[in-house]
């Protein structure tokens, strides 16, 4: 049996990683900034992160929802203290898309209406509902096509204070991502998100903030969404969450009401993800990680606006986009092959920096002198 081919695939074989570096099986080390599309968040192989998951691992993997499982009221104690909404509830899953999927249900559940405000470039997953909000044609199939979704233009006021005029009573929710990351490391204005919490509010309307690449201390803030000073009412969440281990979950505010049967998962909340989430956390505070995202991260912003050659830097924190003339699209690639540099791209010419939250400067560093190479080899 052959693999199902949909992936496009750098002929690199990681055998090893620890920190921000990687090693191939041929023993040649790599810088990685890109960490799995922003999933390593507190460095591969981290030492307590390794630490918990044997420990328990030992003791037991898995069991269902059917039973008492202490570790995810744990979790969900420090992710309430870390993230500064202690009073919300938490629902364990498996991933960013199925994240998305239950806060779009649980938000029609809530208010009982279907239709849905979606953004331009948004990209929230690949499954049924998650992806009808996923500004994409191409993996949208047929059979998950729907008029309930509406797409906005990002940022555009007047178009969404319009819609909510138009058809407000029945809008179920609005999505939307504080940092969109395949849509180009786009940010959503503070006016903007304050007015999709007003205009919610004066509705009826759910505030779902997709916070699955954005969130978890990327920023700086806990959620990216967080800048602007206002709340959601649902914040979707998974990536970093793990540091590599599959797990996903929605932070609910205290509006909502949970009855028996209105969500479940089979896998999530499992044993074994609690502890690896458990230890990021840990780690995000011992190590005091959302002020060295923002130290390091306004320091390579900074530099990054320094180069001639790059049109726009864009972003926050350690979620950057690295924005280049049309004809230097080859600068990531480059910076892989003949820097040994791991990042991703947006789209040809917008380099995605999405390292660990715990990378140094001089690492920065590292990465800064491998692009002024790049771009006067251009």
């Amino acid at each position: 049996m052959d693999l199902f081919n949909v992936y496009p695939i750098n002929p690199i074989n990681i055998v090893r990683a620890k920190g921000s570096s990687v090693w191939d099986a041929t023993g040649t080390e790599y810088l990685d900034l890109y960490g799995g599309h922003a999933v390593i968040s507190i460095g591969h192989s981290h030492p307590h992160y390794v630490e918990t998951l044997t420990k328990q691992l030992h003791q037991i993997g898995f069991y269902s929802n059917s039973v008492e499982i202490p570790l995810q009221k744990q979790l969900a104690r420090q992710l309430g203290e870390m993230s500064g909404k202690d009073d919300y509830a938490l629902f364990l899953c498996n991933s960013g898309a199925e994240a998305n999927e239950n806060a779009l249900k649980l938000a029609s559940f809530h208010n009982g209406r279907k239709k849905i405000i979606a953004f331009t470039k948004a990209f929230h997953g690949r499954t049924s509902l998650a992806v009808t909000a996923t500004d994409n044609p191409a993996i949208v199939a047929p059979v998950n096509q729907t008029d309930n979704v509406v797409f906005l233009p990002f940022n555009d006021e007047e178009a969404l204070t319009g819609a909510f005029r138009d058809f407000g009573d029945e809008i179920s929710s609005v999505i939307i991502e504080g940092i969109q990351g395949v849509g180009g490391i786009r940010e959503a204005s503070v006016s903007f998100l304050r007015l999709i919490r007003s205009l919610c509010d004066q509705y009826g309307t759910v505030f779902i903030a997709d916070a699955v690449q954005c969130g978890y201390g990327r920023t700086g803030d806990f959620y990216s969404q967080d800048y602007a000073g206002v709340d959601a009412d649902i914040y979707s969440m998974a990536k970093g969450m793990g540091n590599g281990f599959p797990i996903g979950a929605i932070s609910i505010s205290p509006k909502f009401k949970a009855s028996f049967g209105m969500l479940g998962t089979t896998f999530g909340g499992n044993h074994l993800a609690c502890a690896a989430a458990i230890a990021v956390l840990d780690v995000m505070k011992k190590e005091n990680l959302l002020a060295n995202t923002q130290d390091v991260g306004d320091y390579l912003i900074a530099e990054l606006k320094k180069f001639d050659k790059v049109e726009e830097v864009r972003g926050r924190g350690l979620m950057i986009g690295v924005v280049l003339p049309a004809e230097l699209s080859n600068v990531k690639k480059d910076l892989l092959v003949k820097n040994r540099i791991f990042t991703g791209e947006a789209k040809p010419n917008i380099i995605r920096i999405l390292p660990a939250l715990n990378i140094t400067k001089e690492i920065a560093d590292t990465f800064l002198t491998a692009l002024d190479e790049r771009l006067k080899a251009c």
